[in-house]
Protein backbone atom coordinates (compact mmCIF):
# COMPACT_ATOMS: atom_id res chain seq x y z
CA UNK A 1 0.00 0.00 0.00
CA UNK A 2 1.52 3.38 -0.30
CA UNK A 3 2.33 5.14 2.61
CA UNK A 4 3.00 8.58 1.22
CA UNK A 5 0.27 9.62 4.11
CA UNK A 6 2.77 9.87 6.38
CA UNK A 7 4.52 12.59 4.42
CA UNK A 8 0.82 14.24 5.25
CA UNK A 9 0.88 13.40 8.94
CA UNK A 10 0.51 16.14 11.85
CA UNK A 11 0.29 15.71 15.41
CA UNK A 12 -2.34 18.02 17.09
CA UNK A 13 -1.11 17.18 20.71
CA UNK A 14 -4.46 16.24 21.59
CA UNK A 15 -4.01 12.37 21.45
CA UNK A 16 -5.22 12.69 17.79
CA UNK A 17 -2.99 12.90 14.41
CA UNK A 18 -4.15 14.55 11.49
CA UNK A 19 -3.84 13.48 8.13
CA UNK A 20 -4.05 16.83 6.60
CA UNK A 21 -6.23 15.94 2.39
CA UNK A 22 -4.66 14.93 -0.13
CA UNK A 23 -4.97 13.02 -3.47
CA UNK A 24 -8.64 12.32 -3.86
CA UNK A 25 -9.03 13.13 -0.10
CA UNK A 26 -12.05 15.10 0.57
CA UNK A 27 -11.69 15.73 3.90
CA UNK A 28 -8.38 15.59 6.64
CA UNK A 29 -8.07 11.91 8.46
CA UNK A 30 -7.91 11.84 12.16
CA UNK A 31 -6.46 9.12 14.57
CA UNK A 32 -6.59 9.06 17.79
CA UNK A 33 -2.74 8.03 18.90
CA UNK A 34 0.35 9.82 19.49
CA UNK A 35 3.86 8.99 18.85
CA UNK A 36 4.78 6.21 20.44
CA UNK A 37 1.24 4.42 19.72
CA UNK A 38 2.71 5.03 16.04
CA UNK A 39 5.83 3.21 16.86
CA UNK A 40 4.59 0.49 18.80
CA UNK A 41 1.88 -0.20 16.08
CA UNK A 42 3.60 0.68 12.62
CA UNK A 43 1.04 -0.99 10.39
CA UNK A 44 0.86 1.30 7.47
CA UNK A 45 -2.49 -0.37 6.15
CA UNK A 46 -4.95 0.69 8.67
CA UNK A 47 -4.14 4.16 8.17
CA UNK A 48 -4.02 3.68 4.42
CA UNK A 49 -7.58 2.49 4.24
CA UNK A 50 -8.47 5.66 6.71
CA UNK A 51 -7.06 7.52 3.77
CA UNK A 52 -9.21 5.93 1.31
CA UNK A 53 -12.39 6.48 3.64
CA UNK A 54 -11.82 10.58 3.01
CA UNK A 55 -12.51 10.20 -0.28
CA UNK A 56 -16.33 8.62 -0.04
CA UNK A 57 -18.86 11.28 -2.19
CA UNK A 58 -20.78 13.35 0.29
CA UNK A 59 -18.38 12.87 3.35
CA UNK A 60 -18.39 15.48 5.73
CA UNK A 61 -16.20 16.97 8.98
CA UNK A 62 -13.05 14.53 9.38
CA UNK A 63 -12.50 10.48 8.57
CA UNK A 64 -11.82 9.28 12.09
CA UNK A 65 -9.94 6.14 13.50
CA UNK A 66 -10.33 5.38 16.77
CA UNK A 67 -7.26 4.05 18.96
CA UNK A 68 -7.89 0.65 18.42
CA UNK A 69 -7.70 1.27 14.77
CA UNK A 70 -6.52 -1.67 12.56
CA UNK A 71 -6.85 -2.79 9.21
CA UNK A 72 -10.67 -4.10 7.91
CA UNK A 73 -11.95 -4.69 4.58
CA UNK A 74 -12.55 -1.22 3.12
CA UNK A 75 -12.66 0.54 5.98
CA UNK A 76 -10.17 0.06 8.94
CA UNK A 77 -11.41 -1.35 11.91
CA UNK A 78 -12.27 1.98 14.35
CA UNK A 79 -13.45 3.92 11.31
CA UNK A 80 -15.81 6.37 12.06
CA UNK A 81 -17.13 8.70 9.14
CA UNK A 82 -19.81 10.61 8.21
CA UNK A 83 -22.16 11.13 4.80
CA UNK A 84 -24.15 14.11 4.16
CA UNK A 85 -27.75 12.87 3.47
CA UNK A 86 -28.91 15.68 1.55
CA UNK A 87 -25.80 15.79 -0.50
CA UNK A 88 -27.09 16.42 -4.21
CA UNK A 89 -29.89 14.59 -5.67
CA UNK A 90 -29.90 11.49 -3.84
CA UNK A 91 -27.40 12.24 -0.72
CA UNK A 92 -23.97 11.20 0.48
CA UNK A 93 -22.60 7.19 0.09
CA UNK A 94 -23.18 4.69 2.26
CA UNK A 95 -20.70 2.10 2.41
CA UNK A 96 -21.30 -2.03 3.61
CA UNK A 97 -17.83 -1.78 4.17
CA UNK A 98 -17.92 0.71 6.71
CA UNK A 99 -20.35 -1.10 8.81
CA UNK A 100 -18.70 -4.93 8.37
CA UNK A 101 -19.70 -8.35 8.26
CA UNK A 102 -20.65 -8.61 11.76
CA UNK A 103 -23.69 -6.22 11.67
CA UNK A 104 -24.31 -5.31 15.11
CA UNK A 105 -21.64 -6.90 16.72
CA UNK A 106 -21.25 -5.24 20.01
CA UNK A 107 -21.49 -5.63 24.26
CA UNK A 108 -23.93 -5.96 26.48
CA UNK A 109 -23.11 -5.36 29.90
CA UNK A 110 -24.55 -6.11 33.16
CA UNK A 111 -23.83 -5.69 36.78
CA UNK A 112 -24.69 -7.92 39.87
CA UNK A 113 -25.90 -7.21 43.35
CA UNK A 114 -22.79 -9.63 44.52
CA UNK A 115 -18.91 -9.83 44.99
CA UNK A 116 -16.60 -13.15 43.89
CA UNK A 117 -17.52 -14.14 47.94
CA UNK A 118 -20.17 -14.89 46.70
CA UNK A 119 -19.64 -17.21 44.27
CA UNK A 120 -19.89 -20.82 46.13
CA UNK A 121 -17.59 -22.38 43.55
CA UNK A 122 -15.68 -20.71 40.57
CA UNK A 123 -14.41 -23.57 38.89
CA UNK A 124 -18.35 -25.21 38.57
CA UNK A 125 -20.20 -21.73 37.73
CA UNK A 126 -17.94 -21.27 35.08
CA UNK A 127 -18.27 -25.03 33.78
CA UNK A 128 -22.03 -24.80 33.50
CA UNK A 129 -21.46 -21.10 31.73
CA UNK A 130 -19.84 -22.83 28.95
CA UNK A 131 -22.48 -25.05 29.20
CA UNK A 132 -25.52 -22.97 28.62
CA UNK A 133 -23.88 -20.56 26.12
CA UNK A 134 -23.63 -22.00 22.63
CA UNK A 135 -20.08 -20.98 21.19
CA UNK A 136 -18.28 -21.39 17.68
CA UNK A 137 -18.77 -20.91 14.78
CA UNK A 138 -21.77 -23.49 13.90
CA UNK A 139 -24.79 -21.89 15.66
CA UNK A 140 -25.23 -25.20 17.41
CA UNK A 141 -27.17 -24.65 20.69
CA UNK A 142 -29.40 -21.95 18.81
CA UNK A 143 -33.42 -20.89 19.97
CA UNK A 144 -35.72 -23.47 17.56
CA UNK A 145 -37.46 -20.43 15.70
CA UNK A 146 -39.77 -20.28 12.92
CA UNK A 147 -39.76 -18.17 10.27
CA UNK A 148 -42.85 -15.85 11.45
CA UNK A 149 -40.54 -15.80 15.17
CA UNK A 150 -37.51 -14.60 12.77
CA UNK A 151 -39.07 -12.32 10.59
CA UNK A 152 -40.59 -11.03 14.46
CA UNK A 153 -37.08 -10.81 15.51
CA UNK A 154 -36.21 -8.70 12.19
CA UNK A 155 -38.63 -5.99 12.84
CA UNK A 156 -38.95 -6.05 16.33
CA UNK A 157 -35.67 -6.31 17.78
CA UNK A 158 -34.94 -6.53 21.37
CA UNK A 159 -38.71 -5.92 22.08
CA UNK A 160 -39.77 -9.09 19.82
CA UNK A 161 -37.07 -11.07 21.51
CA UNK A 162 -39.13 -10.13 25.16
CA UNK A 163 -42.29 -11.22 23.04
CA UNK A 164 -40.91 -14.72 23.07
CA UNK A 165 -39.44 -15.03 26.85
CA UNK A 166 -36.24 -13.37 26.58
CA UNK A 167 -35.52 -10.18 28.75
CA UNK A 168 -36.72 -8.28 30.97
CA UNK A 169 -38.78 -5.02 30.78
CA UNK A 170 -36.60 -3.25 32.32
CA UNK A 171 -33.82 -3.90 29.34
CA UNK A 172 -35.66 -1.89 26.95
CA UNK A 173 -33.97 1.20 27.92
CA UNK A 174 -30.76 0.44 29.26
CA UNK A 175 -30.14 -0.80 24.83
CA UNK A 176 -28.72 1.77 22.52
CA UNK A 177 -31.83 2.95 19.78
CA UNK A 178 -34.17 0.48 22.40
CA UNK A 179 -32.68 -2.42 20.51
CA UNK A 180 -34.94 -2.25 17.64
CA UNK A 181 -34.08 0.00 14.21
CA UNK A 182 -36.62 1.27 12.22
CA UNK A 183 -37.27 -1.60 9.33
CA UNK A 184 -39.71 -1.57 6.47
CA UNK A 185 -39.43 -4.34 4.94
CA UNK A 186 -36.50 -7.00 6.84
CA UNK A 187 -36.02 -8.08 2.88
CA UNK A 188 -32.83 -10.51 3.63
CA UNK A 189 -32.04 -13.65 1.26
CA UNK A 190 -32.91 -17.12 2.00
CA UNK A 191 -29.69 -18.24 2.89
CA UNK A 192 -29.55 -14.99 5.64
CA UNK A 193 -33.02 -16.37 6.96
CA UNK A 194 -31.91 -19.98 6.96
CA UNK A 195 -28.51 -19.02 9.15
CA UNK A 196 -30.46 -16.72 11.24
CA UNK A 197 -32.84 -19.91 12.02
CA UNK A 198 -30.31 -21.64 13.90
CA UNK A 199 -28.62 -19.46 15.37
CA UNK A 200 -30.24 -16.61 17.78
CA UNK A 201 -28.88 -17.05 21.71
CA UNK A 202 -25.47 -18.36 20.52
CA UNK A 203 -22.11 -16.48 20.83
CA UNK A 204 -20.32 -17.46 17.65
CA UNK A 205 -17.05 -17.69 17.63
CA UNK A 206 -13.78 -15.37 17.35
CA UNK A 207 -13.04 -12.22 19.39
CA UNK A 208 -17.17 -12.98 20.84
CA UNK A 209 -17.15 -13.99 24.37
CA UNK A 210 -18.95 -13.53 27.92
CA UNK A 211 -16.89 -12.97 30.41
CA UNK A 212 -17.72 -12.86 34.14
CA UNK A 213 -15.84 -9.73 35.72
CA UNK A 214 -15.00 -8.15 38.82
CA UNK A 215 -14.89 -4.19 38.86
CA UNK A 216 -11.02 -4.13 39.94
CA UNK A 217 -11.00 -0.16 40.49
CA UNK A 218 -13.24 3.20 40.24
CA UNK A 219 -11.79 5.83 38.74
CA UNK A 220 -15.00 8.22 38.09
CA UNK A 221 -16.47 7.40 41.75
CA UNK A 222 -19.59 9.94 41.01
CA UNK A 223 -20.13 8.42 37.72
CA UNK A 224 -19.87 4.57 39.00
CA UNK A 225 -22.25 5.41 42.12
CA UNK A 226 -25.24 6.64 39.66
CA UNK A 227 -24.42 3.62 37.76
CA UNK A 228 -24.90 1.21 40.49
CA UNK A 229 -21.17 -0.11 40.23
CA UNK A 230 -18.61 -0.59 43.23
CA UNK A 231 -15.19 -1.66 43.29
CA UNK A 232 -14.65 -6.22 44.03
CA UNK A 233 -18.63 -5.98 42.29
CA UNK A 234 -19.76 -8.88 39.93
CA UNK A 235 -20.07 -8.00 36.66
CA UNK A 236 -20.12 -9.52 32.97
CA UNK A 237 -19.98 -8.82 29.35
CA UNK A 238 -21.37 -10.45 26.37
CA UNK A 239 -19.92 -9.72 23.11
CA UNK A 240 -21.85 -11.09 20.13
CA UNK A 241 -23.64 -10.07 16.89
CA UNK A 242 -25.83 -10.98 14.02
CA UNK A 243 -24.35 -14.35 13.49
CA UNK A 244 -24.36 -15.56 10.72
CA UNK A 245 -27.40 -14.17 9.16
CA UNK A 246 -25.52 -10.47 9.51
CA UNK A 247 -22.53 -12.17 7.62
CA UNK A 248 -24.81 -12.99 5.20
CA UNK A 249 -26.52 -9.75 4.48
CA UNK A 250 -23.33 -8.13 4.42
CA UNK A 251 -22.14 -10.61 1.95
CA UNK A 252 -25.20 -10.52 -0.55
CA UNK A 253 -24.86 -6.53 -0.93
CA UNK A 254 -21.02 -6.24 -1.00
CA UNK A 255 -21.40 -8.33 -3.91
CA UNK A 256 -23.72 -6.89 -5.23
CA UNK A 257 -22.33 -3.68 -5.33
CA UNK A 258 -18.94 -4.03 -5.76
CA UNK A 259 -20.02 -5.86 -8.99
CA UNK A 260 -21.30 -2.30 -10.23
CA UNK A 261 -17.86 -1.02 -9.99
CA UNK A 262 -15.32 -1.43 -13.16
CA UNK A 263 -11.29 -0.76 -12.47
CA UNK A 264 -10.11 2.46 -14.15
CA UNK A 265 -7.07 4.61 -14.44
CA UNK A 266 -8.62 6.80 -11.52
CA UNK A 267 -9.63 3.68 -9.69
CA UNK A 268 -13.08 1.90 -9.31
CA UNK A 269 -15.97 3.56 -10.96
CA UNK A 270 -19.58 3.01 -11.01
CA UNK A 271 -20.68 5.20 -13.95
CA UNK A 272 -24.37 5.39 -12.65
CA UNK A 273 -23.67 7.83 -10.25
CA UNK A 274 -20.47 9.04 -10.95
CA UNK A 275 -18.61 7.21 -8.05
CA UNK A 276 -14.60 7.18 -8.00
CA UNK A 277 -13.08 5.02 -5.02
CA UNK A 278 -9.58 4.02 -4.48
CA UNK A 279 -10.31 0.45 -3.24
CA UNK A 280 -13.19 -1.35 -4.23
CA UNK A 281 -14.23 -2.37 -0.78
CA UNK A 282 -15.45 0.49 -0.57
CA UNK A 283 -18.02 -0.45 -2.93
CA UNK A 284 -21.08 2.14 -2.09
CA UNK A 285 -24.26 3.66 -3.14
CA UNK A 286 -26.31 6.84 -2.48
CA UNK A 287 -27.96 7.03 0.58
CA UNK A 288 -31.31 7.73 -1.08
CA UNK A 289 -30.92 5.03 -3.90
CA UNK A 290 -32.99 1.82 -4.56
CA UNK A 291 -29.68 -0.14 -3.41
CA UNK A 292 -28.52 2.16 -0.69
CA UNK A 293 -31.87 2.00 1.11
CA UNK A 294 -31.94 -1.75 0.43
CA UNK A 295 -29.02 -2.16 2.25
CA UNK A 296 -29.85 -0.29 4.99
CA UNK A 297 -33.00 -1.69 5.42
CA UNK A 298 -31.54 -4.96 5.71
CA UNK A 299 -28.88 -3.60 7.60
CA UNK A 300 -31.16 -2.84 9.76
CA UNK A 301 -33.19 -5.81 9.77
CA UNK A 302 -29.77 -7.61 10.42
CA UNK A 303 -28.96 -5.22 14.01
CA UNK A 304 -32.58 -5.92 15.13
CA UNK A 305 -31.59 -9.97 15.26
CA UNK A 306 -28.04 -8.74 16.77
CA UNK A 307 -30.29 -6.89 19.63
CA UNK A 308 -31.95 -10.46 20.35
CA UNK A 309 -29.71 -12.74 20.08
CA UNK A 310 -27.82 -10.67 23.30
CA UNK A 311 -31.07 -10.85 24.68
CA UNK A 312 -31.25 -14.40 24.38
CA UNK A 313 -27.81 -14.86 25.55
CA UNK A 314 -28.42 -12.26 28.65
CA UNK A 315 -30.99 -14.60 29.64
CA UNK A 316 -29.02 -17.97 29.65
CA UNK A 317 -26.70 -15.83 31.45
CA UNK A 318 -29.27 -15.09 34.00
CA UNK A 319 -30.34 -18.53 34.37
CA UNK A 320 -27.00 -19.58 35.58
CA UNK A 321 -26.33 -17.21 37.57
CA UNK A 322 -29.77 -17.53 39.88
CA UNK A 323 -28.98 -21.41 39.99
CA UNK A 324 -25.13 -20.84 41.14
CA UNK A 325 -25.72 -18.02 43.28
CA UNK A 326 -29.59 -17.80 44.45
CA UNK A 327 -31.19 -14.00 44.66
CA UNK A 328 -27.38 -12.76 44.33
CA UNK A 329 -27.14 -13.77 40.55
CA UNK A 330 -29.96 -11.44 39.45
CA UNK A 331 -28.07 -9.02 36.59
CA UNK A 332 -29.52 -5.95 35.48
CA UNK A 333 -28.68 -4.14 32.14
CA UNK A 334 -26.57 -1.25 32.51
CA UNK A 335 -26.07 -0.63 28.65
CA UNK A 336 -26.12 -2.17 25.00
CA UNK A 337 -23.61 -1.01 22.79
CA UNK A 338 -23.43 -1.46 18.77
CA UNK A 339 -20.17 -0.99 17.83
CA UNK A 340 -20.60 -2.42 13.59
CA UNK A 341 -23.22 -0.08 12.18
CA UNK A 342 -24.08 2.78 9.88
CA UNK A 343 -27.27 5.46 11.75
CA UNK A 344 -28.73 8.82 10.44
CA UNK A 345 -28.18 10.93 13.21
CA UNK A 346 -28.17 14.83 13.39
CA UNK A 347 -24.79 16.87 13.73
CA UNK A 348 -22.82 19.88 14.05
CA UNK A 349 -20.15 19.83 11.28
CA UNK A 350 -18.10 23.09 10.65
CA UNK A 351 -20.57 24.81 12.87
CA UNK A 352 -23.86 23.79 10.82
CA UNK A 353 -26.60 20.81 11.69
CA UNK A 354 -25.56 18.25 9.38
CA UNK A 355 -28.00 15.53 9.22
CA UNK A 356 -25.33 12.31 8.66
CA UNK A 357 -25.27 8.57 8.12
CA UNK A 358 -22.51 7.60 10.50
CA UNK A 359 -20.35 4.57 9.84
CA UNK A 360 -18.54 2.77 12.56
CA UNK A 361 -16.92 0.19 12.20
CA UNK A 362 -15.54 -1.03 15.36
CA UNK A 363 -16.71 2.15 17.11
CA UNK A 364 -19.13 2.32 19.41
CA UNK A 365 -21.14 5.75 20.08
CA UNK A 366 -20.81 8.02 22.95
CA UNK A 367 -23.36 10.40 23.29
CA UNK A 368 -23.99 13.19 26.05
CA UNK A 369 -26.60 12.96 28.47
CA UNK A 370 -28.81 15.39 27.12
CA UNK A 371 -29.24 13.36 23.69
CA UNK A 372 -32.73 12.68 23.06
CA UNK A 373 -31.85 8.69 22.38
CA UNK A 374 -29.78 8.37 25.50
CA UNK A 375 -32.02 7.54 28.67
CA UNK A 376 -33.21 9.91 31.17
CA UNK A 377 -31.32 7.73 33.71
CA UNK A 378 -27.87 8.87 32.49
CA UNK A 379 -28.92 12.63 32.12
CA UNK A 380 -26.19 13.70 34.45
CA UNK A 381 -23.84 10.92 33.69
CA UNK A 382 -23.76 10.54 29.97
CA UNK A 383 -24.51 7.57 28.08
CA UNK A 384 -22.21 4.62 29.04
CA UNK A 385 -19.36 3.38 26.75
CA UNK A 386 -18.34 -0.60 27.04
CA UNK A 387 -14.65 -1.43 26.23
CA UNK A 388 -13.76 -5.05 26.35
CA UNK A 389 -10.23 -5.57 26.41
CA UNK A 390 -8.22 -8.88 26.31
CA UNK A 391 -9.22 -12.05 28.31
CA UNK A 392 -6.11 -11.77 30.52
CA UNK A 393 -5.69 -7.97 31.21
CA UNK A 394 -9.00 -6.57 31.79
CA UNK A 395 -11.44 -4.14 30.00
CA UNK A 396 -13.25 -0.71 31.14
CA UNK A 397 -16.45 1.08 31.06
CA UNK A 398 -16.52 4.63 30.04
CA UNK A 399 -18.80 7.56 29.52
CA UNK A 400 -20.02 10.05 27.16
CA UNK A 401 -20.30 13.75 27.47
CA UNK A 402 -22.44 14.74 30.17
CA UNK A 403 -23.81 17.31 27.98
CA UNK A 404 -22.96 17.78 24.24
CA UNK A 405 -20.87 15.39 21.94
CA UNK A 406 -17.56 15.06 20.90
CA UNK A 407 -16.08 15.79 17.77
CA UNK A 408 -15.82 11.96 16.63
CA UNK A 409 -19.50 12.28 15.87
CA UNK A 410 -20.32 11.35 19.25
CA UNK A 411 -18.06 7.96 19.04
CA UNK A 412 -14.83 6.12 20.77
CA UNK A 413 -13.04 3.25 20.27
CA UNK A 414 -14.83 0.09 21.01
CA UNK A 415 -12.23 -2.12 22.53
CA UNK A 416 -8.63 -2.78 22.34
CA UNK A 417 -7.41 -3.36 19.06
CA UNK A 418 -5.31 -6.16 17.53
CA UNK A 419 -1.77 -5.93 17.59
CA UNK A 420 -1.14 -8.33 15.72
CA UNK A 421 -3.16 -10.46 12.94
CA UNK A 422 -5.01 -14.33 13.71
CA UNK A 423 -2.70 -15.47 11.37
CA UNK A 424 0.21 -14.02 13.05
CA UNK A 425 -0.89 -14.92 16.38
CA UNK A 426 -1.22 -18.58 15.61
CA UNK A 427 2.53 -18.54 14.75
CA UNK A 428 3.93 -16.90 17.53
CA UNK A 429 1.42 -17.53 20.74
CA UNK A 430 1.07 -20.70 22.21
CA UNK A 431 -2.90 -21.39 23.35
CA UNK A 432 -2.74 -23.83 25.81
CA UNK A 433 0.00 -22.49 27.98
CA UNK A 434 -1.41 -18.86 27.71
CA UNK A 435 -4.82 -20.98 29.31
CA UNK A 436 -2.05 -22.46 32.10
CA UNK A 437 -0.82 -19.35 32.84
CA UNK A 438 -4.65 -17.32 33.10
CA UNK A 439 -5.86 -20.55 35.28
CA UNK A 440 -2.65 -19.79 37.17
CA UNK A 441 -4.27 -16.49 37.99
CA UNK A 442 -7.55 -17.54 39.09
CA UNK A 443 -9.08 -16.70 35.31
CA UNK A 444 -10.96 -19.80 34.26
CA UNK A 445 -11.39 -20.18 30.57
CA UNK A 446 -13.45 -22.18 28.34
CA UNK A 447 -12.83 -22.30 24.52
CA UNK A 448 -14.52 -24.63 22.32
CA UNK A 449 -12.38 -23.66 19.35
CA UNK A 450 -8.92 -25.06 19.47
CA UNK A 451 -6.80 -21.99 17.83
CA UNK A 452 -8.99 -19.34 19.64
CA UNK A 453 -6.91 -18.87 22.68
CA UNK A 454 -4.02 -18.42 20.32
CA UNK A 455 -5.71 -15.94 18.51
CA UNK A 456 -7.45 -14.02 21.20
CA UNK A 457 -4.44 -14.19 23.57
CA UNK A 458 -3.87 -10.79 25.15
CA UNK A 459 -0.44 -9.97 23.05
CA UNK A 460 -2.24 -10.15 19.88
CA UNK A 461 -4.34 -7.12 21.20
CA UNK A 462 -3.05 -2.93 22.00
CA UNK A 463 -2.86 -2.54 25.59
CA UNK A 464 -6.06 -1.86 26.44
CA UNK A 465 -5.25 0.97 29.35
CA UNK A 466 -3.10 2.52 26.54
CA UNK A 467 -6.21 2.99 24.16
CA UNK A 468 -8.68 4.50 27.26
CA UNK A 469 -5.92 6.71 27.87
CA UNK A 470 -5.72 8.13 24.36
CA UNK A 471 -9.37 8.21 23.97
CA UNK A 472 -9.52 10.54 27.54
CA UNK A 473 -7.04 12.74 26.40
CA UNK A 474 -8.85 13.06 22.54
CA UNK A 475 -11.92 14.33 24.53
CA UNK A 476 -14.14 11.41 22.94
CA UNK A 477 -15.26 9.75 26.45
CA UNK A 478 -13.87 9.56 29.83
CA UNK A 479 -13.13 6.34 32.15
CA UNK A 480 -15.50 5.46 35.12
CA UNK A 481 -14.55 1.67 36.14
CA UNK A 482 -11.79 -0.87 35.18
CA UNK A 483 -12.84 -4.34 34.99
CA UNK A 484 -10.85 -7.71 35.67
CA UNK A 485 -11.76 -11.01 33.75
CA UNK A 486 -12.58 -14.00 36.29
CA UNK A 487 -14.68 -16.18 34.09
CA UNK A 488 -14.03 -16.44 30.19
CA UNK A 489 -16.55 -18.38 27.92
CA UNK A 490 -14.80 -18.30 23.85
CA UNK A 491 -16.20 -19.68 20.68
Amino acid sequence: MDASWRDHLVDEGDGTMRIKAHGAMRVDARLVTDTGHMERHGDDRGPEQLVNTASLPGIVGEAWAMADWHYGYGFPIGGVVATDVNEGELGGAVSPGGVGFDINCGVRFLALDATKDDIPNLSKLAGRLAGRIPAGGSGKGGVDLSKQDLNELLMGGASAALDLGFGLDSDLPMLESNGCLPTQEANVSQRAVERGLKSLGTLGSGNHFLELQTVGQVVDERTATAWGLHEHQLVAMIHSGSRGLGHQVCTDHVRSLESTYRQTDQGWTNDAWGYTLPDRQLAAAPIHSREGQAYLDAMNAAANFAFANRAVLAERLRTVLRLELGVDGEARTLYDVAHNIAKVEHHHVNGKGCTCCVHRKGATRAFGGDHPEVASVFSNTGQPVVVPGDMGTGSWVMAGPINGSNQAFGSSCHGAGRALSRAQAKKLLDGKSLKRDLENRGIRVHASTPNVLSEEAPDAYKNVDDVIKLTQRAGLARPVARMNPLAVIKG
